[in-house]
């Protein structure tokens, strides 16, 4: 058995457990994720993060999925990861560079909320992935016997965004699993359910790949802002309202979708792994 000490953060009810992996030696933690990311037997979150040293920024992110996936990029969990660094000592910097499998990150930390620069959304099919060449904007794909329309964004990982009249009513435990592994997603896929308010709000359920139904997506609703502006739902800058509380997004005239937030340590802790 060995001890792992652990800090519980959360961002818009998006939760992770951050193990710091520059105080201690951190071996693989991806065959304890199923347990440790249990609410019931476990700490209870929808990621692990791990800080480590980084040779091209200030420090490195690495994200595993509650199944034990790894995964590139996370938009609420680099603003938790980013807080973590100011708060525990780590940087004086008010703007720190972040090594993460989707590149590196930017996020710059203010008094109440955390910015970041996630860089340029990628739209071209065989980027995303997706198994078709050019834009996927309201594309049709059939699930079941229905066909529903889907536009497909990469914010270092891969999106599928689909308009709903309700999202509140809408049944993102069934659709969105099947969506999450169908064969058009040649890496599976995050699932963003979202219903348009007005030109700049909208309101965003999400069903993430390797995880389930969780509460808030940063890259989510980086990817359903971008989506709702070019199927002319709404503009560039869009207030994203989720179950967890509410994100702004900025995708500005020269592409690049920057991501504000708040951030929050909740408790740290031990645990016998």
């Amino acid at each position: 058995m060995t001890t792992l000490h652990f800090t519980k953060m959360q961002g818009t009810g998006n939760d992770f457990i951050l193990v710091d992996g520059l105080q201690e030696r951190i071996g693989p933690l991806d065959p304890y994720a199923r347990f440790l990311c249990d609410r019931k037997f476990g700490i209870g979150a929808d990621q692990i993060l791990v800080l480590r040293s980084s040779e091209k920024a200030d420090f490195r992110m690495q994200i595993l999925n509650a199944d034990g996936s790894e995964v590139e990029m996370c938009g609420n969990g680099i603003r938790c990861f980013a807080k973590y660094l100011k708060d525990h000592g780590y940087t004086s910097k008010n703007v720190i560079r972040v090594e993460t499998l989707a590149g590196i990150m930017t996020p710059a930390i203010g008094e109440k909320e955390i910015s970041v620069d996630m860089g340029v959304p990628v739209l071209s099919g065989p980027e995303i992935p997706v198994k078709m060449e050019g834009t996927i904007i309201s594309k049709p794909i059939r699930l079941d016997s229905n066909d529903l329309l889907i536009t497909c964004v990469s914010m270092g990982n891969p999106h599928c965004v689909i308009k709903v009249q309700d999202v509140d009513a809408f049944t993102v435990e069934k659709i969105g699993p099947q969506i999450e592994s169908h064969p058009f997603f040649p890496r599976r896929t995050n699932v963003e359910f979202i219903q348009i308010l007005n030109d700049h709000e909208i309101k965003m359920r999400v069903w993430e790949r390797g995880v389930g139904e969780t509460l808030s997506c940063g890259t989510g609703a980086c990817a359903s802002a971008v989506a709702s502006a070019l199927n002319h739902w709404t503009g560039r800058s869009v207030l994203v309202h989720l179950k967890g509380g509410d994100l702004k997004v900025l995708w500005d005239e020269k592409d690049r979708v920057t991501l504000t937030g708040p951030a929050q340590e909740v408790f740290s802790g031990e645990i016998e792994i």
